[in-house]
C-alpha cells in the first residue's frame, strides 16, 4: 500500500466498551437456583489505515482463532475516516488503530498534539522504496533524473527522495515530479503514465511480481539507515492506556499470537485474510503473506518491539531538516510497555 494514502470508505462507528452487569436475584430468598447472567466480553474498536491487506493479517488471524475471546475481548474492525485513523483513535471512538511513524509526527507535538501512542511495530523494518520499469536506469536514486516520479507533493516525501538522490550523486531538480495518487501500480507502469512510484514492496512490489511485470527497485533504508523508521505501527488512545493497562496488554497478547501464527503458517494466514476480505486477489495475498512472514518480526525476538534508537533517529532527521513545526523530543510517541514478554 502506498504511503500516506487514506481509504475513502465511510466510517461505520460501532458501539464502544460494554459493561457486564449481573442480574439481580428474585425477592424470594428461597430461590437459590437462579444462574447468573453470562458475562459479556469487552468490545474493542480497531480502525485500519486502509482496506484490509497483509499488514493486518495477524489481527484477522487472532479474531478467527478466538485469541481475543480468550482474553475476554470482542474486536470490531472499522475503516478509517477521511482524516485518518489517528484522529479516530485520539477521539476515543477507537481504542486501537494502524498508523505510520512518519505520518504520526505532526500529531505528537504542539498545541494540537493528539493523545496517541505507538505500542507495537506491525512490520519490523521499512519495506518502502521506489519501483520502476526494468532496464530504464532507475535501479538507483540518481537514475530518477529526467524521469516522471508520481508524487503526493508532501514535504517529508520529497525531502526523503531529495536526500537519497543527492547522496547517490544525482540532481534532484531534474526529477520530474508528476502529481499523481497511483492506486494500480502495475497499470501505471505498464501504460507508462509514470516512470517511478513509491511503494511498499510487501503489497505493490509483490503485485508486480504476480503480474509478471519486470521491475527495478531500491529500498530507502538500503540507501540511508535513518529511513528505516517504523511503518506501519499499532497506535492506541492514551487515556485508554492509562485507564486500562491490563486490558491493553491482553489485547496485544492476543494480537501477538495472531501475527506469530501468520509467521509460522503464511498459507493458512492468507486463507483467513481472504475469508475476511473475499474481494482480495488470493494469489497476491498468498505471495505477500509469504514475503511478510520474514518481515513481521525480522531479527527481533519480541513481537512488536520498537527500537528507541531507530525511532529517535528518524525524528531527529525531521527536526534537523525543518520538517516538524516543533522539535520532537527523543522517545516521543511510542512505548514498549504493553508488549507481551
Amino acid at each position: 500500500m502506498n504511503l500516506w494514502k487514506r481509504a475513502l470508505a465511510a466510517l461505520c462507528a460501532g458501539a464502544l466498551v460494554l459493561s457486564a452487569t449481573a442480574c439481580a436475584g428474585p425477592a424470594d430468598d428461597s430461590a437459590q437456583n437462579t444462574e447468573p447472567a453470562e458475562e459479556k466480553n469487552e468490545t474493542i474498536t480497531f480502525v485500519l489505515d486502509w482496506t484490509p491487506n497483509t499488514n493486518h493479517t495477524g489481527l484477522y488471524v487472532a479474531i478467527e482463532k478466538g485469541y481475543f475471546e480468550e482474553e475476554g475481548l470482542d474486536v470490531e474492525v472499522v475503516q478509517p475516516p477521511d482524516d485518518g485513523a489517528e484522529v479516530l483513535v485520539a477521539s476515543g471512538k477507537a481504542q486501537f488503530g494502524v498508523s505510520f511513524q512518519d505520518t504520526m509526527a505532526p500529531a505528537l507535538v504542539g498545541d494540537n498534539a493528539l493523545p496517541i501512542t505507538a505500542v507495537a511495530a506491525l512490520v519490523q523494518h521499512n519495506t518502502s522504496g521506489i519501483v520502476s520499469r526494468k532496464g530504464e536506469g532507475m535501479d538507483r536514486p540518481s537514475g530518477l533524473e529526467g524521469k516522471r516520479y508520481a508524487t503526493w507533493d508532501l514535504d517529508i516525501e520529497k525531502a526523503m527522495l531529495r536526500q537519497v538522490v543527492e547522496q547517490d550523486g544525482g540532481d534532484f531538480s531534474k526529477v520530474q515530479l508528476f502529481p499523481s495518487t497511483v492506486t494500480d501500480e502495475v497499470s501505471a507502469l505498464e501504460s507508462k503514465a509514470v516512470d517511478a512510484i513509491w511503494i511498499f514492496y510487501a503489497w505493490a512490489g509483490i503485485a508486480t511480481e504476480v503480474a509478471g511485470l519486470e521491475t527495478d527497485y531500491f529500498a530507502f533504508r538500503d540507501i540511508d539507515p535513518v529511513f528505516d523508521y517504523y511503518t506501519p505501527v499499532l497506535i492506541a488512545n492514551n487515556d485508554y492506556l492509562d485507564s486500562n493497562p491490563d486490558q491493553a496488554k491482553a489485547f496485544l497478547n492476543a494480537l501477538k499470537k495472531g501475527y506469530e501464527d501468520a509467521i509460522a503458517d503464511p498459507e493458512e494466514a492468507a486463507d483467513i485474510l481472504c475469508k475476511a476480505a473475499p474481494e482480495l486477489d488470493s494469489e497476491l495475498v498468498l505471495a505477500s503473506q509469504q514475503y511478510l512472514a520474514d518481515q513481521y518480526k525480522a531479527e527481533v525476538e519480541q513481537w512488536g518491539y520498537i527500537d528507541p534508537a531507530r525511532w529517535n533517529a528518524f525524528y531527529q532527521w525531521l527536526n534537523e531538516n525543518g520538517l516538524s513545526e516543533e522539535t520532537i523530543p527523543d522517545n516521543t510517541g511510542f512505548s514498549n510497555e504493553y508488549l507481551p514478554q
